[in-house]
């Protein structure tokens, strides 16, 4: 099939409200297109928030599918004791608190297109099941005996390295390239440097249109600040960054100290999962941990290495403001004053630990980093995200980065109910 005109990948974009003019991205929309006719299986691959649920969508639209039914489906929102009963649906009996029988997607969705987004995290059991679909159009529904047909598109999505995933055992060889048939690559937004700022308009735009708020615009170094960044978050990264500037900005003129004030340094430090520097990594090193749990490691290890600075800070501060001899120092009592200067709290200062050394208080993260195991350092940030959002694990996945079927197991493996 030809390429699409210059006139019909801008139809295209307006109709499914798509903003970027990158090559990779006109690319992965012409093969949207071009594969739409088909009935073969999709698989679309790209990170986090970049994008990735448009195009099955565009699939859906321009197939002959487009009057039937149309499905997305979270795999990792689902939990794994009930994925194949969605997905397959079951008979009254099959379980507890199956009073009725019941359709599942595949069944309901005859003659249409079920989305499969996070397909990696679907268990291998379903795994199986999915296959023969795919590969007969049959199903069983749990608890039955009767093979039931279905004619379904099935188009999948995920931000996760399959080959890893398979490697590992996660991710069944024969189920990857069944769905891989037709593959469709959503580039990161770090690739689409022309229009990140075009989405940053798009974007503040209509949060100051839909509050009647005057509109912001970024001076030159702010602009180049948004260039420079990694954006490990994408779209959905930056789509939140223009939210927050267009309704907290004290000036329509957005400066590069305002834009840093709404971005995290510590993750703009973060490695990123899909960059170079990571494909050079040896196998044995990325069989170690999946890219979910990896982001969430470095995200405690940086919350450590914060604290540290802020011990460093708080120290420095007691050493200006209540100068001693170092021979004082192992009876001398400093009060630490927090929200109530009346309320102290009295610190013995270690006699062995000489004035002068206070400054190399920021080496302490490295013996920090030695001195704890990934094991107890994933604990912990799940323990602080468990915390932080109340006990709701679907919040506390989603502030971790992670899927909540991962969440679950690892709450689990550490105890942590």
């Amino acid at each position: 099939m030809q390429s699409m005109t210059k006139e019909e990948l801008i139809a295209i974009k307006q109709r499914f409200r798509i903003i970027g003019d990158t090559p990779a991205l006109n690319r992965a929309i012409d093969i949207a297109v071009q594969v739409a006719p088909t009935d073969l299986s999709v698989l679309v691959t790209g990170e986090s928030g970049s994008g990735k649920e448009f195009f099955p969508n565009i699939i859906h639209q321009f197939s002959k599918r487009k009057f039937g039914p149309y499905h997305p489906i979270n795999c990792a929102a689902i939990p794994e004791g009930t994925i194949d009963s969605e997905l397959f649906g079951h008979e009254k009996g099959a379980f507890t608190g199956a009073i009725a029988d019941r359709k599942g997607y595949f069944e309901v969705a005859d003659g249409g297109t079920i989305f499969l987004d996070e397909v990696a995290e679907l268990p291998l059991p379903t795994q199986a099941r999915l296959l023969r679909v795919l590969e007969s159009g049959e199903f069983i529904r749990v608890g039955a005996s009767k093979v039931m047909k279905t004619n379904v598109r099935v188009v999948a999505a995920t931000n996760q390295d399959m080959s890893e995933a398979i490697r590992s055992g996660r991710f069944r060889a024969d189920l990857y390239y069944r769905l891989n048939a037709i593959s469709i690559i959503v580039p990161p937004l770090r690739e689409r440097p022309d229009d990140i700022l075009r989405l940053f308009r798009k974007f503040t735009s209509d949060v100051t249109e839909q509050y009647r708020m005057p509109n912001v615009q970024l001076n030159e170094e702010a602009k180049q600040l948004m260039l420079s960044y990694r954006w490990p978050g994408n779209i959905r990264e930056l789509k939140n960054l223009a939210e927050r500037v267009a309704v907290l900005a004290k000036q329509q003129e957005i400066t590069a100290d305002d834009i840093k004030e709404y971005i995290d340094a510590s993750i703009n430090t973060m490695p990123v999962l899909y960059s170079e520097q990571n494909n050079s990594r040896s196998h044995s090193q990325r069989d170690s941990f999946s890219s979910n749990e990896r982001e969430f490691l470095y995200q405690v290890l940086f919350d450590m290495k914060k604290d540290m600075s802020d011990l460093k800070a708080l120290v420095h501060d007691l050493m200006q403001n209540h100068p001693v001899d170092a021979a004082q120092m192992d009876s001398h009592i400093y009060p630490i004053f927090e929200e109530d200067p009346s309320v102290s709290v009295p610190v013995q200062m270690p006699v062995n630990v000489p004035v002068k050394e206070v400054s190399d208080v920021q080496d302490a993260t490295e013996y920090v980093e030695a001195a704890v195991s990934l094991e107890d350092m994933e604990k912990e940030a799940i323990r602080k995200a468990l915390e932080r959002n109340g006990g709701r694990r679907k919040n506390a996945a989603d502030d971790l980065n992670i899927s909540e079927r991962t969440l679950y197991r690892k709450i689990k493996l550490y105890h942590l109910d």
